[in-house]
């Protein structure tokens, strides 16, 4: 399981890479817009290179998010109930969270293929909608999967990868 882990680590980190790059991207095109706005020549597509520059930022980075516990999480009552409950019920949330994911994929997939057959593209520079699909189809397997490893970790080793760094040391 520690192999599996390692090729996890590795996509959740490419993935959040290339997030990072559509972040250094997306602040480019601003600054050059606003710039350019200033001067009465804005950017032409800036607001498509945006547009879809926001799908890469937002799910490159939810695989990352999930690895590191970043994710929302409600723990009011979970001083008072055993640690065996507590693990169940992460396995089930970390369970129901990739079925999510999954599913996003897959309509995602089924959305490209609309796409595609109606040849969808931006507005402003045409670009082809189904790849920006495509990216956010794998981005939210990638989520999927490392959750659905993140489950069978808890569930079978009772260890949360939340808690570490990526070299497997304890945070300080």
């Amino acid at each position: 399981m520690e192999a599996l882990r390692k090729i996890a680590d590795g996509l959740i980190g490419l993935s959040a890479a290339i997030g990072s790059l559509g972040l250094l991207v997306v602040v480019g095109v601003i600054l050059v817009d606003v710039i350019g706005r200033a001067f009465g020549s804005p950017l032409f597509g800036s607001q498509d290179m945006v547009t879809m520059g926001m799908v890469i930022i937002v799910f490159g980075g939810m695989a990352l998010c999930d690895r590191t516990g970043g994710h929302v999480a409600v723990d009011v009552f979970e001083n008072h109930f055993p640690r065996g409950f507590n693990r169940a019920v992460d396995v089930i949330a970390a369970l129901l969270g990739a079925i999510i994911f999954f599913g996003i994929a897959w309509t995602i997939w089924e959305s490209s293929q609309i796409s595609r057959m109606l040849n969808l593209s931006t507005n402003l520079l045409r670009l082809p909608k189904a790849w920006f699909q495509w990216a956010l189809m794998g981005f939210a397997i990638v989520t999927a999967l490392g959750m659905l490893l993140r489950a069978a970790e808890l569930a079978f080793r009772g260890r949360d990868i939340r808690g570490e760094s990526h070299s497997g040391e304890e945070p300080l």
